[in-house]
């Protein structure tokens, strides 16, 4: 086999979340029958990532390894590099290439504006001005990560008629959901759309169902809405598709961010590797 696409999830305590990801994988399969794709996940499954990148270059002359994450902060910046470094140890006869996680893009945020439409047709399709909007991310210690949380409710800013829009993080970082829906609340809005920035279901999106709960018996003067994660949408797959193709084409290596730079080095030559 020429190459291997190797497509790395995140993995979760939840099985349902792995199981989506493995049901993603098939269906992207079945878009590209001539493709070998292996999966492999980063924690809190069977196949981590050693397993996937040996599995990847057996009879391959060239792996191309595709993280399935939205947004590139410890796992993506040191953990999958600090694993593929080791693989091309292991495999000196194979070539693995990194691809650019998926990112803040103009695929992502189509998805959400769909979100944000169909959230407001189940509340009856109420004013964007008096209805304010909460894009709900995973939260991370890494700035550029949260930053393009950030971006990406700009951008939906200035492609809709909501006057009010916000970020809030499920951990790790700040503000939380509770204190963005307090601030909405304050400010006026009588409806509340809740936009959750994950790609595949979890345990993280099991909390957000009953922070949503918590929120309605808390609010009940206030009409909440919530979205659903964007796993198996069309951009998702149109966005790896591109990744790929594009590798293939150029013959090159697509350097992450931070791929090289001199913190990843010294926390490696210093001992100070991503750890969980």
């Amino acid at each position: 086999m020429e190459y291997t696409i190797l497509l790395v999830g995140h993995g979760s305590r939840a099985l349902q979340g792995n199981v989506e990801i493995e049901a993603f994988a098939e269906q992207w399969r079945a878009q590209h029958p001539e493709w070998r794709i292996e999966v492999c996940f980063i924690e809190f499954a069977d196949v981590l990532l050693d397993t996937g990148f040996d599995k990847a270059a057996k009879d391959s002359q060239k792996v191309i390894v595709v993280p399935l994450i939205l947004n590139a902060a410890g796992h993506v910046k040191m953990e999958i590099p600090e694993h593929l470094a080791q693989a091309k140890i292991r495999h000196p006869e194979v070539e693995f290439i990194y691809a650019a996680h998926i990112g803040a893009t103009t695929g992502v945020l189509a998805i959400l504006k769909r979100s944000l439409q169909q959230v407001m047709q189940s509340l009856d399709a109420p004013d964007p001005k008096t209805t304010g909007v909460i894009v709900l991310g995973r939260g991370s210690s890494d700035k550029v990560a949260n930053g393009e949380v950030a971006k990406m409710a700009r951008w939906l800013w200035e492609d809709t008629q909501h006057e009010l829009i916000d970020i809030a993080f499920t951990g790790i970082t700040f503000p939380r959901l509770e204190t963005m829906v307090q601030r909405q609340v304050k400010l006026g809005m009588t409806q509340i759309c809740i936009l959750p920035y994950y790609l595949f279901t979890g345990t993280l999106i099991e909390r957000i169902s009953k922070q949503f709960e918590h929120l309605q018996m808390q609010y009940p003067h206030i009409r909440f809405g919530l979205g659903q994660y964007f796993g198996f949408e069309p951009e998702i797959y149109a966005s790896l598709d591109a990744k790929v193709l594009g590798v293939v084409s150029n013959q090159s290596q697509h350097m992450m961010e931070c791929d090289g730079c001199h913190y990843r080095q010294f926390a490696q030559d210093h001992g100070q590797g991503h750890q969980h």
